[in-house]
């Protein structure tokens, strides 16, 4: 989940290499470093945020360079193993994200050959494999190198008097951007849009050979003409724009994301009632995918189910990848944000080899998802560069509730209503982000406990799991999701003074079973907070605060309770002083397993 980054070009490449780090550090902060060919590799690294590390860097001299920041998985984050790594020449130098799975055999052959391993990291041991091959060709030797290594990698490799950079991937993210003489390689996009627009995604083990003023990509064997891509953000977008932090511009971004993503939703009538709702109607759907995306795709089932009478089979990607036997569907939806998940990809692959017909939901353009899949539907959330998911999550919930009722219009027509009451969604959610401080007062509460629950039922069940999620995520308060009526099956045992419970209360099929729940939970003692619809006398009685979302279709309370959410986790975050956008020992792209 590390970011690495790439230049050769006609710019003082330190300078691009940590602004580009800069924009990447969400992939990981544990340490970072550069490496500039001055012509001989120049290696500046240490433990420790980019801002605070490379600032201090001596000035290095060069026109091509490596840079990267590191989420460790393989050694411990302090300097020594820190990247860029070099081979025992000090000659070849490299950045790597990714796995190497046969790291000891590695390290052990590689010691016995004489070469000294100074790291405790699987990064540095490419290097020295890289060294063996090495006879002047660097693209060959990198060749060579990668058929020993079982794992994932997105790897950048330079040798000391030479501008040319070598990059090769496979199973871990890398795109190439392409500049008016020069080039870019990085691990996502929003690292390099302050240099260009325009964009390669090397497929699986492609080998791209790139300095100034040329390019080269070997597929199997042959030099191929890559297609070139354009990148319809703008570099303002992946900045904070006078927000303190990226995810508090990101949550007050959701009005326009829901706009974009039902503008641009396929809802073509070619489209849902083509022979992918007919397959899911035969065997059932399958719904992967983790984390927060994994709660969007909960709430999607409920949405299937319900309206287009399709059972629906949802499994993490992460366990799903260790089922000894698929289930028998022939339709997969999968969600991921970046489309680089690696349990997802995973997932996809084996899913594709048993003939399974694949809808991927994604916010990039190009991804590795967006190209295994046999349909695509873009989020278009833009970049997001805080680690927590929030805008992305709405997005996704858009895309599932547009699908589904687009798909339940052909047999009837109150679902074309439904669709047009979604146009309303951006205003209702902006009413909620202009009077806050309410939802402010409460997470000042909040973070004053040292754990809390989130309750829901029904559709609302997995924002209640998401809430929770995002509460512990940024504030490191310790907080737990449930069906609201599974809290007397263990969990009432925690209830006490100390504990506040946060319940999701709409005006729905669920409503009385809710507010029986909120009776037995205040007689424990515990302070509940409620978020229920404006102008429900009820709720005022029973809570010790009410925050109110404004009056809307309540079938659509699951888009407007997690803005709520979201703003009570970053306002908890932020009285604790932690750092919301960096939330420690996470990374925002798990791409590897």
């Amino acid at each position: 989940m590390c970011g690495i980054v790439g230049y050769t070009g006609k710019r003082q490449a330190q300078a691009v290499l940590y602004d580009c780090l800069c924009r990447l550090e969400y992939r990981g902060y544990d340490s970072c470093g550069i490496a500039v060919n001055t012509p001989e590799v120049q290696v500046f690294k240490d433990a420790g945020k980019v801002r605070n590390i490379l600032q201090n860097a001596p000035r290095f001299e060069g026109t091509a360079g490596l840079g990267h920041t590191r989420w460790a998985t393989c050694g411990e984050p302090t300097r020594i193993n820190a990247h860029p790594h070099i081979d025992c020449t000090g000659k070849i130098s490299l950045v790597h994200n990714g796995v190497i799975n046969n790291y000891a055999q590695l390290r052990k052959r590689l010691e016995a050959g004489g070469h000294k391993v100074v790291s405790d990291t699987d990064t540095e041991l490419i290097a020295h494999l890289i060294e063996e091959y090495d006879k002047g060709n660097l693209e060959e030797a990198v060749r060579q190198a990668v058929k020993e290594i079982d794992g994932s990698y997105a790897l950048v490799v330079m040798r000391s008097g030479d501008n040319t950079l070598v990059a090769v991937r496979k199973d871990s993210p890398l795109v190439i951007g392409v500049g008016d003489g020069e080039y870019l390689v990085a691990s996502d996009v929003p690292a390099i849009l302050g240099y260009t627009n325009r964009v390669i995604y090397p497929e699986e083990g492609d080998i791209a050979v790139i300095s100034p003023d040329s390019l080269k990509i070997n597929r199997n064997g042959e030099y191929i003409i890559p297609r070139v891509e354009k990148i319809n953000w703008t570099p303002d977008e992946a900045q904070k724009g006078g927000y303190s932090h990226y995810m508090l511009k990101e949550i007050h971004e959701q009005p326009q994301v829901i706009q974009n993503t039902l503008i641009n939703m396929p809802l073509t009538e070619s489209f849902y009632k083509s022979p992918l709702l007919e397959q899911g109607r035969k065997t059932g759907i399958l719904f992967l995918a983790c984390g927060s995306s994994y709660h969007a795709a909960l709430t999607g089932r409920y949405l299937v189910e319900e309206h287009l009478n399709i059972p629906v089979r949802l499994e993490v990607a992460s366990e799903f990848n260790y089922m000894q036997h698929l289930p028998p569907c022939k339709l997969a939806v999968v969600l991921s944000q970046s489309g680089e998940t690696a349990d997802i990809l995973r997932a996809m692959r084996r899913l594709k080899q048993a003939g399974c017909m694949i809808v991927a939901i994604t916010n990039v353009a190009g991804s590795t998802a967006a190209r295994l899949a046999d349909h695509v539907i873009y989020t278009q959330a833009g970049p997001e560069i805080g680690v927590a998911a929030t805008k992305s999550f709405i997005a996704q919930l858009v895309v599932l509730y547009a699908l589904c009722f687009a798909c339940a219009s052909a047999a009837s027509p109150r679902y074309q209503d439904y669709l047009s009451t979604m146009r309303l969604l951006p205003g209702a959610v902006q009413k909620i982000l202009g009077s806050h401080q309410n939802i402010k007062d409460a997470a000042i509460e909040v973070a004053k406990s040292k754990s809390a629950f989130f309750i829901g039922r029904g559709i609302n069940y997995p924002i209640a799991l998401e809430g929770a999620l995002k509460l512990k995520e940024i504030s490191y308060i310790h907080a737990e999701g449930y069906a609201a009526g599974e809290l007397k099956h263990g969990p009432f045992a925690l209830l006490s003074p100390e504990t506040p419970v946060l319940a999701l209360v709409s005006r729905d099929q669920t409503y009385e079973a809710m507010l029986t729940g909120l009776r037995e939970i205040k007689v424990r003692r515990a302070p509940l907070i409620v978020i229920g619809e404006d102008g429900d006398d009820q709720l005022e009685q029973l809570a010790d605060r009410v925050i109110k979302i404004p009056p809307f279709n309540r079938l659509f309370s699951p888009i407007l309770f997690s803005v709520v959410l979201q703003l009570l986790a970053f306002y908890a975050a932020y009285e604790l002083g932690c750092d919301i956008d960096t939330p420690r020992n996470l990374a925002k792209s798990v791409t590897v397993e």
